[in-house]
């Protein structure tokens, strides 16, 4: 993966494994890439708090990685996911993190 581009960051685009959906979009370093392959559970860094996060980790809704795929750049990782919990993924409440403009 090429962390360069972006302090040593990389965006994570999460879309729903049924239904194709895109839920959210977060950044991983290389240390959350790594927990995320070895828990099979999606894990971000926080850009705001500066530290590693495991979503769901507090609410429930956890999103279990069915595949992990790599852009021709290698850097923009997409994690087709089930959703655990409610099935809601923003911090808002809602379903997705995306609505309409």
């Amino acid at each position: 993966m090429n962390f360069s581009k972006l302090d040593g960051l990389i965006p994570a685009v999460i879309q729903d494994d049924a239904t194709g959906e895109v839920l959210m979009v977060g950044f991983m370093n290389a240390e959350a890439l790594t927990l995320t392959q070895e828990t099979g559970y999606a894990t971000f860094f926080s850009r705001t708090r500066g530290t590693l996060w495991t979503k769901g980790e507090t609410s429930g809704n956890k999103l279990r990685v069915r595949t992990l795929l790599v852009d021709c750049d290698d850097d923009t990782l997409l994690l087709k996911v089930t959703r655990e919990g409610d099935g809601n993924v923003c911090h808002t409440g809602a379903r997705t993190c995306f609505r309409a403009i």
